[in-house]
């Protein structure tokens, strides 16, 4: 299930907690899951102050061995992952993006794959550190003037399975989380699931969906078997 998921910010949110959430989705697990929020979307009026936010706790993210109790971000899957990441932080320096923060290897016990938490500000939507799923721990900002720019940039990407609003308007809520293109949404929260709730995306996030009952659709052909247990009538055509 591919994504390249947007968190969105509007500036009326809880600030505090919307960065907490923005960093623990990107940067937990190395940004190796496919819910991670990988774009982040902030309204203009608060995107330098709120970057810096990001940048901040971006920066005390301690890196190392997943064996060591102070780590809490360790190294990349294998070899080959580590160097796509680090060629696409290549890419978006070469697209003109700002390297706010990370960008490149950090030093680690047993030559592991240890990429440091990295956001680019000034992004724009149609780079391709804005467009193609990265799985590393890289963070695209890309700010927005009004709700309607907001939403044509969030669905404005191939993917679409999840999405995150943040906003203390409720009936912008609801009426944006309608328009988003997203399988599943999670408004004034990161991923927090429930299990039996049905996962999945839309467009090419996949088709289905597991979780619960919904895994039983997912994963078995429903067959339909009919026997006649008397002799109703057949209707007799050129009889």
């Amino acid at each position: 299930l591919g994504g390249k998921t947007p968190v969105i910010v509007f500036a009326d949110a809880d600030l505090e907690r919307a960065a907490d959430a923005a960093v623990f989705m990107i940067y937990s697990l190395n940004g190796e899951r496919c819910t991670s929020s990988s774009r982040l979307l902030v309204e203009a009026s608060i995107y330098e102050s709120f970057t810096a936010k990001i940048a901040e706790r971006a920066k005390r993210i301690v890196v190392g061995h997943p064996l060591d109790p102070k780590t809490v971000v360790g190294p990349l899957i294998h070899p080959v992952h580590e160097k796509k990441v680090l060629s696409y932080i290549d890419i978006g320096r070469s697209e003109g993006a700002t390297l706010a923060v990370g960008g490149g290897k950090v030093d680690g016990p047993g030559g592991g794959c240890y990429v440091g938490p990295t956001l680019f500000t000034n992004v724009t939507n149609g780079m391709r550190i804005a467009q193609e799923e990265i799985f590393g721990p890289v963070l695209s900002a890309i700010p927005f003037n009004d709700e309607a720019e907001a939403l044509a940039l969030a669905n404005d990407t191939q993917y679409g399975l999840t999405g995150y609003l943040w906003t203390s308007d409720v009936t912008r809520a609801f009426r944006f989380t309608d328009a988003l293109d997203a399988g599943m949404i999670w408004v004034n929260s990161e991923n927090v699931r429930h299990l039996p709730t049905p996962f999945g995306g839309v467009k090419n996030s996949g088709i289905g969906r597991d979780g619960g009952d919904h895994s039983f659709d997912f994963y078995m052909e429903t067959k339909n078997i009919a026997f006649a247990t008397t002799a109703h009538a057949i209707q007799k055509l050129g009889g």
